[in-house]
């Protein structure tokens, strides 16, 4: 049975193995991003890491592929695979000029069986490559004859790209508008531009920028021009087209008194222009030699024939010939030049300085510091000679040394002079800075080519003079002094120098007993005089300050010893210290004993004393204590905060009352004024003197309106009747404020009033005053004026102040036949309008 079974499951396996197919790619063309990836194009310029295509097959059996890819051995692996989703990722550069064809093996495979087949994938161009110079940079030679329009290069240049990307043209760069050259833009050609010429003696070499572009291609995804650019150098070869040219004119020679037949004087050089391939050159004298000079006609070297004495002029302006020899022996092109030969004396003698017994080199003087300024030095005697001739014998004088002490005269000889030396900087000879110095004097000549020339030491000792006073170690000095030192003590100790750097020491004393309480000064500035034998002297600021001791105890007031003090309020004594300094002077207050001890507190820095906080009325403190006249003595302590410290005790007597009933301010500043009745009397008497001002002003007010009132007054004269007895004519109250018409308002000036003999006392509701006394009624006034009408506003009667209350009221009937009541009207309202007719003008 077993056997049986093994052979049933072998023919299984075998009917399973001959029915499993291979897998297969899908097909899809060159311009699918899917199948087996042949034909595949792909661009130079793809990034790196770019997913280019999708491997895409099938397994007839529906069986999961897997997909592969390999390399030929030794080839750039440039693809990879994703092996399940098939997915080619570009893992290389691609350069199409290096590779414009890649093999790849791609495979796929179901388990069992595996396929593999061989693509070719073709890298497509972009404009990635520049164009390549093929024989730059070079060098061209070219003759400067060479006609306009000529070529004289070919440039060349390759670009490895393909299409437009790989044409190239070409341009010229060039920083010079008006260059001589222009290259064809396609050839590559260069020539000289028609109507340009080149020419050796004025530029020798050019240097050309050839630029070569392409005709521009995509490159990752933008169109890109590429270009690059070589140096042509272009040498210009010499031809025979210039004449010789003389070097270094213009030429002047020289004929010295010692010259002879034979001698140099002067060597004239020319060379052919073209440089690049001279011809010889031979000399010769056109005119101007009068005989006595000749040339040689190959070196051009100028030669006298006769001596100088035998010369007549001066002066000899000789023309040179300078001409081109051909190969065979023809003249060419010629030059002519001038040389200039003078006939001089010979430079033959320098500057010489001489003293008293002959030629001198070192001069010596003695004398005191300090001369004064413009002064010659007396003790020198120095002349200067050049036994030359004319310019030969020119020269100048200068003297060098230390700073700008002397000063030579005259600076500028001709043969021979006096020499002079002054002296411009007295200060700076100084003895103290220097004993000797040293200059030296130097002759140099101006106009010849040898420049001559000459020294001369000079040394002067300077002497000492007293020009110097002494000087103190410092220019101020600074002290400290205890006070009541007595006098005699010592100061301070100073140090004075001399020129000769000698030193001398000095002690300040005081003259007398320096007490700082007793003087009203605690610094001190004297001047320290140190003064030599000749008068010269100096001064140094010297500032002592006075030093204060703690030599004071503190002293009470006694006036403060005995204090009433009210429940809530400090009461404060006043200790005062002599001492002239912190913190000597400065007080601290301690209570030391009281009886009872708990019942006081003192403040430490003013003095005050007060209650304890517990204590609020007088039935406390006669609890605490027996004393029932509430009179403490309190043991207080004033001591001052100096090294060392001093104090004082005193017995203050403190009267405890209890305050009043009254409130304010008023009563708070009355309680506070007890222990300072000074500051009470001071209130008071400002309070005096501002009643008194107001007073004073108050009166001039008035006294100003009286007068200016009476100025109005009317002229007339009012004529008052009679007084009649009390019964006949009882006025108590003329005008009613309710029965009359007119009321009147009285604020400074009580107008006389009398009863209103036509009023109804009896009538309800009518109201008079009675005057402590009846007036006398005035007589009438004189008629009013045309304009008044009864009608009118009414005003009332004005005080001295003049103020005036107008009012709208009716008069009342009862009142209109009452002659009084219209007489006072009129009256005042006269005076009402004078007033005001006085006051507009």
């Amino acid at each position: 049975l077993v056997a049986i079974s093994w052979l049933f499951y072998c023919d299984i396996s075998l009917f399973t193995a001959q029915t499993d197919y291979a897998p297969y790619f899908y097909d899809n063309g060159p311009n699918s991003n899917n199948g087996n990836m042949a034909l595949l194009n792909l661009s130079e310029d793809t990034p790196k890491g770019t997913q280019i295509y999708v491997l895409n097959g099938t397994d007839p059996e529906v069986q999961p592929v897997k997909y592969g890819m390999t390399f030929e051995p030794g080839s750039k692996e440039y693809f990879r695979v994703h092996p399940k989703s098939g997915t080619v990722t570009l893992i290389e550069e691609l350069d199409r000029e290096a590779q414009d064809a890649i093999e790849v093996f791609v495979s796929i495979s179901d388990g069992l069986n595996k396929v593999t087949e061989k693509v070719s994938v073709f890298v497509m161009d972009a404009n990635d490559e520049r164009p390549q110079f093929q024989t730059m940079p070079s060098i061209v030679d070219v003759p400067e004859n060479t006609t306009s329009g000529s070529s004289i290069y070919k440039v060349q240049a390759v670009d490895r790209d393909t299409g437009s990307g790989g044409s190239v043209t070409y341009f010229l760069q060039s920083s010079e508008p008006s260059t001589k050259f222009a290259i064809d833009h396609h050839s590559g050609v260069l020539w000289i531009k028609p109507g340009e010429t080149l020419d050796y003696e004025k530029s020798h070499t050019y240097f050309i920028t050839v630029v070569a572009k392409d005709g521009g291609g995509i490159y990752k995804g933008k169109q890109q021009v590429m270009s690059s650019s070589a140096t042509l150098t272009i040498n210009v070869i010499d031809t025979q087209d210039t004449p010789p040219v003389f070097v270094g004119t213009p030429y002047f020679g020289y004929v010295y008194e010692v010259s002879s037949p034979g001698s140099e004087i002067f060597t004239v050089f020319a060379k052919d222009g073209d440089m690049d391939n001279p011809n010889p050159i031979i000399h010769s004298i056109e005119s101007g030699a009068d005989g006595v000079f000749a040339i040689n006609k190959t070196s051009g070297c100028i030669t006298l024939k006769v001596y100088p004495a035998e010369l007549r002029r001066e002066i000899f302006n000789i023309k040179v010939k300078a001409s081109e020899v051909s190969p065979e022996g023809k003249l060419l092109d010629f030059a002519v030049t001038t040389v200039t030969i003078r006939v001089v004396d010979l430079n033959n003698h320098p500057p010489t300085f001489f003293g008293e017994n002959g030629p001198q080199n070192v001069f010596e003087l003695t004398m005191y510091e300090h001369p004064p300024e413009g002064e010659f030095l007396r003790g020198l005697k120095i002349t200067v000679n050049d036994s030359d001739q004319g310019s030969n014998a020119k020269f100048h004088l200068r003297l060098v040394g230390p700073g700008h002490m002397l000063r030579v005269v005259p600076q500028t000889v001709l043969n021979e002079a006096q020499v002079t030396i002054l002296v411009e900087d007295s200060a700076a000879m100084d003895f103290e800075k220097s004993q000797f110095l040293t200059f030296k004097l130097l002759a140099v000549e101006i106009d010849t080519p040898e420049r001559f020339s000459a020294t001369a030491d000079i040394i002067i000792h300077l002497l000492d003079t007293n020009d110097n006073a002494p000087k103190f170690s410092s220019d101020f000095y600074i002290t400290r002094i205890p006070e009541n030192s007595p006098g005699g003590s010592s100061v301070m100790s100073v140090t004075v120098s001399t020129e000769h750097s000698r030193h001398y020491n000095g002690n300040i004393f005081t003259n007398h007993a320096i007490n700082i309480h007793k003087s009203t000064r605690q610094s001190y500035q004297p001047y320290s005089n140190a003064e030599d034998t000749e008068g010269k002297y100096s001064l140094a600021e010297v500032f002592v300050t006075i030093m204060d001791l703690n030599d004071h105890s503190p002293a009470f007031n006694e006036n403060s010893l005995e204090k009433t003090m009210v429940i809530g309020a400090p009461v404060k004594i006043e200790a005062i210290d002599e001492d002239a300094e912190e913190p000597n002077n400065v007080i601290e207050y301690s209570i030391m004993k009281s009886d009872p001890d708990d019942i006081f507190n003192i403040d430490a820095d003013t003095g005050e004393i007060k209650l304890k906080p517990y204590i609020k009325s007088m039935d406390i403190i006669q609890n605490i204590s027996s004393n029932k006249d509430c009179t403490w003595s309190v043991v207080v302590q004033a001591k001052d905060r100096g090294s060392p410290s001093f104090s004082t005790t005193k017995v203050v007597k403190i009267d405890i009352t209890e305050a009043t009933q009254l409130k304010g301010p008023l009563t708070s500043f009355l309680l506070k004024s007890r222990e300072n009745p000074m500051q009470f009397l001071g209130l008071v008497s400002g309070v005096i003197i501002i009643m008194v001002f107001v007073t004073v002003f108050i009166s001039t007010v008035i006294y100003v309106r009286n007068v200016k009132s009476n100025k109005i007054l009317p002229s007339r004269r009012i004529i008052q009747r009679k007084r009649k007895p009390w019964g006949q004519d009882d006025f108590h109250q003329p005008f009613r404020e309710e029965c009359c018409g007119v009321k009147f308002r009285n604020e400074d000036l009580e107008i006389p009033t009398a009863d209103n003999i036509n009023c109804n006392n009896n009538v309800k509701g009518c109201f008079h005053r009675t005057p402590p006394s009846p007036p006398d009624a005035p007589v009438m006034p004189p008629p009013l004026p045309s304009h008044f009408r009864h009608g009118d506003r009414e005003w009332t009667v004005p005080t001295v102040s003049a103020s005036v209350a107008s009012k709208t009221k009716k008069r009342s009937d009862r009142c209109k036949d009452n002659p009084v009541n219209t007489a006072l009207v009129s009256e005042l309202k006269l005076r009402l309008e004078q007033k005001n007719m006085a006051n507009r003008y």
